[in-house]
């Protein structure tokens, strides 16, 4: 199995219980593993019953595991401070306020998230996952995943355009060079494309680890919204060059015993049949392979029970 491993899917289908049920597996296995989430409700924190923060500390009582929240919110302001510092530092100050107007407005924008996702997932694959062996991600709904993934193919052309714009522009201010006059910009040493290269070379690891390092898996549920979104996240991920390792059905009916005759037993054989519709459309429409069919339980799966829903997962943790 790959190092990275993503867990995607519609809206509250339980990403991250089979998130963190995969991770204790790979850890009961003896891999040193790294579950991450972006979830702002804090559902690691619910499954392990225990607070995490942005930096990686262990699960208390399961050896071989840590895990860590990323915060969406703080993650944007640190994103846009980010920005801030780096052009507060390569304009005049007149120009500076007009940056902190630009900046404070684009909070709220389509893609700002994204971007700011994206950047933490990136960080934590190239600086926090040297000491595991499998680091394990609970991504947002799929829309915005499909966004962030498709991230490294859309900027890395649109950073090679600024580039090209830059040299051009730095290439004509030598040319107006009068005399012994410096022109006012220099090719050698440009901190504008010193930092777009690096941005360049951040999005080039990304696109490269994101198709060979890393595994996708998709939870579903058993009802015909959440396999149409599957399907459509399935070609999302195609058109992006990348592909859906297996899926998981989650939040299964139970059915009743053989015996049980009265209304409620009716209720769910019918709604058990209707189930099992949906998962043979899954089984003959789609190409990647149910690795996982979980019932729901009565309680909130942690503890012994998120062992249990572990040892369902069809999902391998070898190096």
């Amino acid at each position: 199995m790959e190092p990275f491993v993503f867990f995607g899917g519609k809206g509250g289908v339980g990403k991250t219980t089979v998130s963190c049920a995969y991770a204790r597996k790979c850890a009961e296995d003896g891999v040193e593993t790294l579950v991450v989430s972006t979830d702002p409700a804090h559902s690691v924190t619910d499954v392990f019953d225990q607070p995490f923060g942005d930096d990686p500390e262990p699960v208390d009582g399961i050896d071989h595991l840590d895990a860590m929240e990323i915060d969406p919110e703080e993650e944007v302001q640190r994103h846009l401070q980010g920005i801030r510092e780096a052009l507060s530092e390569q304009v005049s100050a007149a120009m500076v306020s007009e940056i902190n107007r630009q900046l404070e407005m684009s909070h709220g924008t389509p893609g700002a998230y994204e971007a700011a996702l994206f950047d933490a997932f990136i960080e934590v694959m190239r600086e926090e996952s040297e000491p595991y062996d499998r680091v394990v991600f609970d991504t947002a709904p799929t829309g915005s995943t499909l966004r962030l993934l498709g991230l490294p193919e859309l900027l890395e052309g649109w950073i090679d355009r600024l580039m090209y714009k830059r040299r051009q522009s730095i290439d004509l201010f030598e040319k107006a060079a009068i005399g012994k006059m410096e022109p006012r910009r220099m090719m050698e040493g440009d901190p504008v494309l010193e930092r777009l290269q690096r941005r360049k070379e951040f999005f080039e690891y990304a696109g490269e680890a994101l198709r060979s390092e890393a595994a996708f898996f998709l939870v579903l549920n058993p009802d015909q919204l959440s396999v149409n979104e599957t399907g459509r996240a399935i070609d999302g991920f195609a058109d992006r060059n990348l592909s859906v390792r297996g899926l998981v059905a989650n939040k299964l009916t139970p059915g009743p015993d053989p015996d049980e005759n009265g209304r409620g037993a009716r209720y769910l054989r019918d709604r058990v049949a209707t189930e099992r519709e949906r998962l043979s459309q899954v089984r003959e429409g789609f190409d990647p392979p149910l690795v996982a069919e979980i019932e729901s339980r009565t309680e909130e799966v942690r503890g012994d029970l998120l062992g249990e829903v572990a040892a369902e997962l069809d999902v391998d943790t070898d190096l």
